[in-house]
């Protein structure tokens, strides 16, 4: 095919593409655009490097038809693809987890109401404030971590199941440091501390932490990356108090700061979802016309 022809076809396309095949590249492109954003800096950018350079490898091979090189590339695209799965399976499983994160409304009947879950962390968060403002004062190591929708029941089961209400004299007892359960984390699951001396795991791209951060600092950030859960941490070297969510480690809060942001992300109502709103549009729409009847 020469170039001319190449051109010709592009512009073929073009001329009859449709609104419709405009959206479908954009969402593709958005795709590839989140995959690449997903990937880079990691061990899995480096092997999508590769892969692009056997593609383009390829489709050189093939355009130029050579066939048994483009035979043998073709039968290793084949088994490649499981391949492929294999090994980009702690990136694809975020992925899929980041995409469960999402906000869609979808309630299916497996959450609580606001109102229950506003009652059960309540009094919880007065504890976790109460209590890391007193561990940061006495420099005592700590950390808490608040399960939102993503559960954690593989951190759980790997502690010690405790399924206690939270206190500030609970929380120093298992922080103090010649205790068995001071050594990993707390996880709490509807107001309730569910289990002590979790492991979490680690950070995704490590060597890319600041090195003057602890262990208990890297793991905070490593269970804010796996999960959307909310990770406290209190410095036994400084006494600062520090939050990692989504990935991103805070520092420097304060008592009524630490409680305003547990308040936002646990008690008051997150804004309505598309599927909410147009879901209450229809109840007033409803409403209207049988108030006209």
């Amino acid at each position: 095919m020469s170039v001319s022809d190449f051109l010709s076809s592009i512009l073929s396309v073009i001329k009859t593409a449709e609104w419709v095949d405009i959206i479908d590249i954009l969402l593709l492109s958005y795709i590839v655009y989140t995959l690449i954003k997903m990937v880079k800096e990691t061990r899995a950018g480096q092997l999508m490097k590769g892969l692009i350079v056997f593609l383009a490898a390829y489709i050189i091979a093939s355009w130029m038809d050579m066939k048994v090189l483009t035979y043998i590339m073709t039968e290793t695209l084949d088994i490649g693809l499981l391949a492929l799965v294999i090994m980009f399976q702690p990136e694809l499983r975020r992925m899929l987890e980041k995409a469960g994160h999402s906000k869609l409304g979808l309630n299916l009947g497996l959450s609580r109401s606001t109102t229950e879950s506003a009652a059960m962390w309540n009094n919880a968060i007065e504890a976790i404030c109460d209590s890391c403002v007193e561990l940061s004062a006495t420099y005592t190591g700590a950390l808490i971590v608040v399960e939102r929708q993503t559960k954690l029941g593989e951190q759980i089961a790997n502690g010690t199941i405790i399924n206690a209400e939270p206190s500030k004299e609970l929380f120093g007892n298992i922080f103090y440091p010649k205790t068995p359960l001071h050594d990993g984390a707390v996880i709490m699951r509807d107001g309730m501390i569910m289990a002590a001396a979790c492991f979490l795991p680690k950070p995704q791209n490590e060597e890319l932490v600041n090195k003057k951060l602890g262990s208990r600092h890297r793991a905070a950030i490593g269970m804010s990356e796996n999960s959307d859960a909310i990770v406290i941490v209190v410095s036994e070297e400084t006494g600062s108090i520090s939050v990692a969510e989504n990935g991103t480690l805070t520092s420097g809060f304060t008592r009524e700061r630490l409680s305003k942001l547990l308040q936002n992300r646990l008690v008051e109502p997150a804004d309505d979802s598309v599927f909410i709103k147009a879901a209450k549009n229809i109840s007033s729409i409803t409403k209207w016309k049988g108030r006209d009847k």
